[in-house]
């Protein structure tokens, strides 16, 4: 079944019709299409870049197909027509190309350092031994590694770098011989410089970032993942953490309330930014509104400039054409203009998934 679309499309600002010729769009029309948006704002379908489909509520790997479907299904009815799933202890890659699902861009498991890491989500090496890990894990995944970067050490009782400079230089060097990008998960000052410095694709939260490395992303064209409703929680890994650990409590809430005015920073200085939720686990899934929504509020972002990273801009980096001549056929539908107020994102009239009507 060919459909027709005709609706306000951004950010081109103009009304436009296209067609969906099963995955694919066309702006030639194609006679006796069924029409099933007439009016509204239309979106490429919106992107989660920083989620986990398989790890479920809680923090335990899942252990279904099933599951990954159910948590998936919560995302795409939220608007989210792309996931890039930023390591799974589970691998699925028979949901790739499952029509009812989004596109899935993923990385294998986490490649963590020993006993410092989420219990049972990682796959946790020691120095000599994440090179060839990272090289394993890129071959599970379809296109990204996840790397951790830092994460607490007992011993000095904060954040510290999970290995040494040169074992995670060498980490991200492993990754693009594999012809695949690495994302970092990294918290900590000095975690964060020698991944940037190192080359990393795409830093993940990244709340020690300092002014000459945000110039130094810019530069590289390395992109930051928020996930600042991840960074909403910091205030409660703080309160848990303080007897024993006061200083890595103190050192998580001075990360956490500095952490907006890094992301406009960021911004201002044209470091690609992308949605971000960090579902799964202790975070609920389908929440991309809420994410786009707190960039815009807390850390500044023209709403214009949010549904950049949260749709057009994130389906390029993650190389899921838009809706351009031959693009693919995702979309949404809002009643008002999300650029007037980004709110509406929070409920889509419309979603188009693979040229199938999904509401």
């Amino acid at each position: 079944m060919v459909l027709h679309v005709r609706g306000v499309l951004l950010p081109d600002d103009e009304v436009r019709d296209l067609w969906l010729v099963d995955d694919r769009v066309t702006f030639t029309p194609v006679p006796g299409a069924e029409t099933v948006v007439d009016g509204g704002f239309v979106l490429p379908g919106l992107v989660d870049a920083h989620c986990h489909i398989g790890i479920a509520r809680g923090g335990a790997p899942i252990t279904s197909l099933d599951q990954a479907r159910e948590l998936a299904h919560v995302d795409r009815d939220a608007g989210v027509l792309a996931i890039r799933d930023a390591g799974s202890p589970y691998p699925y890659p028979e949901l790739d190309d499952e029509p009812e699902l989004p596109r899935l861009a993923r990385a294998g498991r986490h490649v963590a350092p020993p006993k410092r890491y989420l219990r049972d989500i990682g796959v946790e090496v020691g120095a000599a031994e994440v090179a060839a890990t990272v090289a394993a894990q890129a071959r599970a995944g379809n296109g990204w590694v996840k790397l951790v970067g830092d994460w607490i050490d007992r011993g000095v009782g904060d954040l510290a770098p999970a290995w040494d400079a040169d074992t995670l230089t060498a980490a991200v060097r492993a990754a693009h011989d594999a012809g695949v990008r690495a994302a970092v998960h990294t918290f900590s000052e000095s975690a964060v410089e020698i991944m940037v410095r190192a080359g990393v694709d795409s830093v993940e939260h990244g709340t020690g970032l300092s002014l000459d490395l945000i110039d130094e992303m810019a530069r590289q064209g390395t992109a930051l993942v928020p996930t600042m409703i991840n960074i909403a929680t910091f205030g409660g890994i703080a309160e848990q953490a303080r007897a024993k650990f006061p200083g890595y409590a103190e050192h998580m809430l001075a990360l956490r309330d500095r952490f907006p005015e890094v992301v406009r920073a960021a911004h201002e200085a044209g470091v690609p930014i992308y949605v971000g939720t960090d579902a799964g686990g202790g975070i609920d899934h389908g929440l991309a509104a809420e994410e786009m929504l707190l960039l815009h509020e807390r850390a500044g972002m023209a709403p214009i400039d949010v549904l950049a990273a949260a749709s057009w801009g994130a389906r390029e980096w993650l190389g899921f054409p838009g809706l351009v001549e031959g693009g693919h056929a995702d979309l949404t539908v809002y009643p008002e203009d999300p650029r007037h107020d980004l709110r509406v994102v929070r409920a889509p009239s419309r979603t188009i998934l693979r040229g199938r009507v999904i509401r």
